[in-house]
């Protein structure tokens, strides 16, 4: 089962938690429900509410202002929706653009979706050192488009419409 979204009051995206956390804050009168799965309820003895899939805190919570999602193995992954940038079958492993024997580090620009074949044939050296081309450029992915992808949601048009006008 997938995470449910957290939005702030304001429609911001905050975080991801768990399916039974978003009930509790649901059932809390914390959140309410903005979007539900569509045949997925979650049923007690005196509750039977839809699972959701997007809650909205009650209240708004001030938060840090982050200027950048933070680096993670898994985020590469689900950027690249677990394709291999070299070739475009599916990715197990994060490749260094600039290999760390060279100077090259954990960031966004620097790393790439690999499957493991084309991971071990560039080795420590550059795509172009190994005579391989990128299909696609790595990109920064801002906070809320990362909690996006990691949550599934990679075709923002499936999103409802304040959401995906907040995501773009």
């Amino acid at each position: 089962m997938r995470d449910t979204l957290v939005l702030n009051a304001s429609f911001e995206p905050l975080s991801t938690v768990t399916l039974n956390r978003a009930v509790v804050l649901v059932l809390q009168d914390k959140a309410v429900v903005e979007q539900a799965h569509p045949e997925l309820r979650m049923r007690g003895a005196d509750v039977d509410i839809p699972a959701p899939r997007v809650i909205r805190l009650c209240r708004y919570v001030r938060v840090p202002f982050r200027r950048q999602a933070p680096w993670s193995r898994r985020g590469v992954l689900v950027r690249d929706r677990h394709r291999c940038a070299y070739c475009g079958r599916r990715a197990t492993t994060v490749d260094h653009v600039l290999p760390r024997a060279q100077g090259g580090q954990d960031t966004w620009l620097n790393t790439v979706a690999a499957c493991a074949e084309d991971n071990h044939r560039k080795a420590d050296r550059t795509p172009e050192q190994a005579g391989m081309e990128l299909l696609r450029e790595p990109f920064e992915p801002t906070p809320a488009d990362a909690m996006l992808l990691a949550l599934g949601q990679e075709d923002f048009a499936a999103l409802p419409e304040w959401l995906a006008r907040d995501a773009a």
